[in-house]
């Protein structure tokens, strides 16, 4: 058992770490929000928070280090983290390229830190009963779907990263992860393709039970709300979720519960960085297939 709350920085300022991270922490019973430390230092003027000057002073005062940031900018500042004894929540994909997260993977597991990534709605209620659903069955195949409308406008339609990336960086992880929990490790990368204009994805994904999945993404198609769909069929029946009812920062608050479990146990989480690279191989497969 740790001998004081864990005391919890953020690296970020933007709205996801405002709404989630940020408001997840400071209302935890098991955390000490230390803080936040960003690369403009202007863009947390708004914040009543303590806040960092540098990197050093930020881990400095922590013993665990959250992650709202783009992923090319996340690694990075993980490994120099981990480098520092600190454990990691970090976002997904948890790098820019699979190189970038391999050396986060080695980093984190030689400086023998815990860690989380934040694969949102695997966190949530309905997202459990489903698994527990799932596991209770005999399933050949599945769907993955995510069809947004965040890059045509919103909070987040400035994002570089995102629209850079589009739905199979942001979203993609989340599904990817989902069906690949749900039916097993994804092996291959059947087929896929992407209309770069409309940012939708389709892609066929072998997993090693010898099921299918099909998956399809989008930032770029007016759907309000998100369609989000997740269903498994076989000799089992057909199990579906639909449901994304638990918000954010009540998923990430679960989440906070167990990495402090997963610090003070010293046991890893299942949902940890070597889970993070396994999707983020996966999704670079993706992109090669389509010709990215």
């Amino acid at each position: 058992m740790t001998a004081h709350p864990l005391r919890v920085a953020t690296v970020g300022a933007g709205p996801w770490a405002r709404e989630t991270h940020i408001a997840a922490l400071r209302a935890h019973p098991r955390v000490e929000f230390a803080g936040v430390w960003t690369r403009r230092p202007e863009a947390t003027a708004d914040l009543d928070i303590p806040r960092f000057d540098s990197v050093e002073a930020m881990l400095d005062a922590c013993d665990a280090v959250t992650f709202a940031v783009p992923p090319q900018a996340q690694a990075g500042l993980a490994v120099r983290a981990a480098g520092a004894g600190k454990h990691l929540i970090l976002d997904k994909p948890i790098a820019g390229d699979v190189a970038e997260a391999e050396d986060l993977v080695a980093a984190i597991t030689e400086a023998g830190v815990r860690s989380v990534v934040t694969f949102t709605r695997r966190f949530a209620p309905e997202t459990r009963r489903f698994l527990d659903a799932v596991d209770a069955g005999t399933f050949s195949g599945g769907l993955g779907c995510w069809l947004s409308g965040a890059l045509l406008g919103g909070r987040y339609s400035g994002s570089r990263w995102r629209a850079d990336g589009g739905a199979l960086l942001d979203v993609g992880p989340h599904v990817v992860d989902l069906m690949d929990r749900a039916l097993g490790p994804v092996v291959d990368v059947v087929t896929a393709d992407v209309d770069r204009d409309t940012d939708t994805w389709s892609a066929t994904l072998a997993h090693e039970s010898g099921a299918r999945t099909a998956v399809q993404l989008s930032l770029r198609v007016p759907a309000r709300p998100t369609v989000s769909q997740f269903r498994v069929h076989g000799p089992g029946g057909v199990v579906e979720l639909t449901d994304r009812s638990t918000s954010s920062p009540d998923c990430f608050a679960v989440l906070i519960d167990e990495f402090v479990d997963a610090v003070e146990t010293g046991t890893d989480h299942p949902c940890d960085a070597d889970r993070g690279l396994h999707i983020q191989r996966i999704l670079a497969d993706v992109a090669t297939a389509a010709g990215v």
